[in-house]
């Protein structure tokens, strides 16, 4: 059996203990936030608090989707009960089925190879199985697959397709009717990986493509469910799919805090530069050579009122789709329930 060997090469990933990994999820954050936009080396404060933060979140979607199993009258979760709790979020729905699409593509290559047959290797060892950069890990990386490793269209239990024993076989022109309005955020977060990777130099966009391949779950699937506490809130052990969904939703949320984190620290030091702060305009003069430039050092990353800031922020904002609507008296004062980011 093909063993690799974790960041520090020297244990394979599946035998790691649960310090090491600890020690692991800590570098995968900072993996995570530099693809993301944050190139300078944050605090061990920071990713403690993102962390926190996204061990929270994994809770909460554990906790939410058992009890959307309860209501179905069964014991373990679904991969179905994971797109209903992101179901308002479009964009993110389109880089999930995106994502589970290629994963399966890739296994039947990886099964083809296997037996000998001619299939190209799809995505290497992409733990984010081709999803978008912005999305957490790169975007499809294709060979000429041919007609037995195309895609295979996910089903979402909303589908009225999902409503039927039988399907309809698909067309090579068959594209969903929101297909548009989920692509655009993604268009636009390659767009934004494009820019930030436009001025690196060969080493830098090495040490890029790397980053993108950060995961908390790959090859790392027990431990993963180990440090999300999977037996305090499922009685039954979740299945691949689950895990490997968990572990694109968790490159998602460091990557929204990041992206979050990054401009409420240059709202805060536009600030003080209109305030005339002095060493906010020398900083601004050592990074006018660029994102990568040779003054790099100079950048300060982003802090844990940073990380908290952007956090309150996600938490206020809107759900798309959503309305909520103000009924007044004591219950509007309440606290309010736990926002999946």
């Amino acid at each position: 059996m093909e063993t690799s060997k974790n960041a520090a090469g020297k244990a394979p990933l599946e035998e790691m203990s649960a310090e090491e990994y600890k020690i692991d999820v800590a570098k995968t954050i900072v993996q995570m936030m530099f693809v993301s936009g944050e190139t300078a080396e944050p605090s061990q404060e920071t990713t403690t608090i993102i962390e926190e933060i996204v061990h929270t979140q994994v809770v909460e979607m554990l906790k939410r989707s058992t009890v959307l199993a309860t209501r179905r009258g069964s014991r373990s979760i679904s991969t179905n009960d994971l797109f209903f709790l992101i179901r308002h979020d479009k964009a993110k729905l389109s880089r999930l089925v995106t994502f589970l699409s290629w994963k399966d593509v890739r296994k039947t290559a990886k099964d083809s190879d296997d037996k000998g047959g001619d299939a190209a290797d799809i995505g290497g060892d992409d733990p984010l199985g081709g999803a978008d950069a912005g999305a957490g890990g790169g975007g499809p990386v294709v060979g000429d697959t041919g007609k037995k490793n195309k895609r295979t269209k996910v089903i979402l239990p909303w589908d009225v397709s999902s409503f039927f024993s039988e399907q309809v076989p698909e067309r090579d022109d068959d594209d969903d009717e929101d297909e548009e309005e989920m692509n655009a955020a993604t268009i636009l977060r390659l767009k934004t990986a494009d820019e930030r990777t436009k001025n690196m130099t060969k080493e830098e966009y090495v040490h890029y493509s790397e980053c993108r391949q950060a995961s908390f779950t790959f090859r790392k699937a027990k431990r993963f469910r180990e440090w999300a506490g999977f037996h305090l809130y499922t009685d039954s052990k979740p299945n691949d799919d689950i895990v490997d969904i968990l572990g694109f939703l968790t490159f998602e949320i460091v990557q929204t805090l990041t992206e979050e984190a990054l401009q409420v620290k240059a709202e805060e030091e536009k600030t003080k530069s209109r305030n005339g702060d002095a060493d906010v305009q020398s900083q601004k003069r050592k990074m006018e050579t660029g994102l990568f430039g040779e003054q790099e050092e100079g950048r300060t990353p982003v802090g844990p009122k940073h990380i908290q800031e952007a956090f309150r922020r996600l938490q206020e904002k809107p759900i798309p789709g959503r309305t909520r609507v103000w009924m007044g008296g004591r219950r509007s004062l309440e606290r309010k329930e736990l926002r999946l980011i």
